[in-house]
């Protein structure tokens, strides 16, 4: 099970813990890397200090390293540079252009991590510098600025980049998946869905037990939740703020039933219909019409199971299911 990307990381296994917005958490990450994953946080969004209690607070709960996430889709150069005083060992950027900040990142000791959705953009990244493409497929769930399939995609990043780790994303969450990513050439795997279903990520109990009664069905990509951050296409479970837009004949903002509606409080922040959020463990209210992040592989989540089991268990699964394929081809 070691990879390239293991060995940059000081990692055991190629499972990597999508950093899922407002679901990650200091116990998720540290849960993941402790098992020999790396675990990710989650900070755009999070004030400076907050920043910096999440990374210390993450550290205080494993001595492996972990992730820190920025979405460059908003202005991220002081907590960027909050994350590198802490010596944060990898920087994903998602949603923009990490070359600004590839001399910065580098010069700190840190490695730089990028989503593409295709291999062009993978190309480019790589000629910027970046040390590890993230190839997110169609079916992750969570913001998707791309079309294509994870099949596909991941096999064409991983010839467009050539030595450079890639790690594939979107509908994975067992073994049989991570053993797919890595028969087509990926370095290991980008895991979110799979990971929500576990006591350690911060979402609302109705939300879990909603992912658990999904099947592969019932997702949606879609620019529905589009408030706060507006253009940014999304795969959510179906819901019913979805299925009354849907009824409506899919009108656009500013004509959508309800708009502005709070919907949930959490912790006193309200949380509007179609806003961009996740409903936190403390959240009342109609959590069910919230956005509820999801993959395709919501279907492959059938249990509530401690994130560091989740991790044994995909690399079990897929370390027996690469042994099995390769004794049939030796018959």
């Amino acid at each position: 099970m070691q990879a390239t990307f293991c060995s940059q990381l000081a990692i055991d296994l190629p499972i990597v813990q999508a950093p899922m917005g407002g679901a990650s958490s200091p116990a998720l990450a540290a849960a993941v890397s402790n098992a020999g994953g790396l675990g990710m946080l989650a900070l755009s969004w999070q004030s400076l200090d907050a920043a910096r209690r999440e990374i210390r607070r993450t550290r205080e709960l494993t001595d492996r390293p972990f992730g820190v996430n920025l979405v460059l889709a908003f202005p991220q150069e002081d907590r960027l540079a909050i994350c590198l005083e802490e010596e944060v060992r990898l920087i994903s950027f998602f949603w923009g252009d990490p070359a600004p900040f590839m001399e910065q990142v580098h010069r700190a000791g840190a490695l730089v991590a990028t989503t593409v959705p295709s291999a062009a953009e993978a190309r480019r990244a790589v000629d910027a510098g970046v040390d590890v493409i993230v190839a997110q497929g169609w079916e992750a769930g969570g913001h998707v600025r791309g079309e294509v399939a994870t099949l596909p995609l991941v096999r064409a990043v991983v010839e467009a980049v050539g030595r450079t780790p890639v790690l594939a994303a979107g509908g994975i969450a067992d073994g049989q998946g991570l053993a797919a990513a890595l028969a087509l050439g990926a370095a290991g795997a980008w895991i979110g869905t799979r990971f929500l279903a576990s006591p350690e990520a911060a979402i609302h109990p109705r939300y879990r037990d909603l992912l658990l009664k999904a099947d592969e069905t019932a997702t949606v990509h879609t620019g529905l939740f589009d408030g706060g951050w507006p253009d940014a296409p999304h795969r959510v479970l179906r819901n019913t703020t979805y299925e009354e837009w849907k009824k409506a004949g899919r009108p656009p903002p500013g004509r959508r039933t309800g708009e502005g509606e709070v919907l949930a409080t959490d912790g006193g922040r309200e949380m509007r219909r179609y806003q961009s959020t996740t409903p936190g463990p403390e959240a009342s209210g109609d959590v069910a019409a919230l956005s509820l992040w999801a993959g395709q592989s919501v279907g492959r989540v059938c249990a509530v199971k401690p994130a560091a089991e989740i991790v044994q268990e995909i690399a079990r699964t897929a370390h027996e299911v690469l042994f099995s394929l390769s004794a049939g081809l030796k018959r």
